[in-house]
């Protein structure tokens, strides 16, 4: 039962990874979909997204150390995805926050 739970929730972070990978669907990331369009106007929007497909694809990752946990009953993989998970989100808000990397 907790794979296919697993299984639905990687699927929607496995869509989003491949429209962002493409430089396509910023519309979809937080905070900048809701800003002014002269904000985004300063903003590299294709290597936004693409920056942010390949952080979705960590992410699914980590979903599937937990469905590969469910279906060989080892602790330690779930372990080393929840690990993975917070050390790419704690990753993700300083790369995104400093350096204005994405700004044109």
């Amino acid at each position: 039962m907790g794979v296919f739970v697993y299984l639905i929730i990687m699927l929607p972070f496995l869509i989003f990874a491949l429209v962002l990978s493409q430089g396509k669907g910023t519309f979809l990331i937080a905070g900048f979909n809701i800003m002014s369009q002269d904000e985004k106007d300063t903003y590299d929007e294709i290597a936004l997204a693409k920056f942010m497909g390949k952080m979705m694809y960590g992410y699914c990752f980590c979903v599937l150390l937990w469905v590969l946990n469910e279906l060989f009953h080892t602790q330690w993989l779930f372990i080393v995805g929840l690990v993975l998970f917070v050390v790419l989100t704690i990753f993700l808000m300083i790369y995104m926050n400093t350096g204005n990397r994405f700004k044109k």
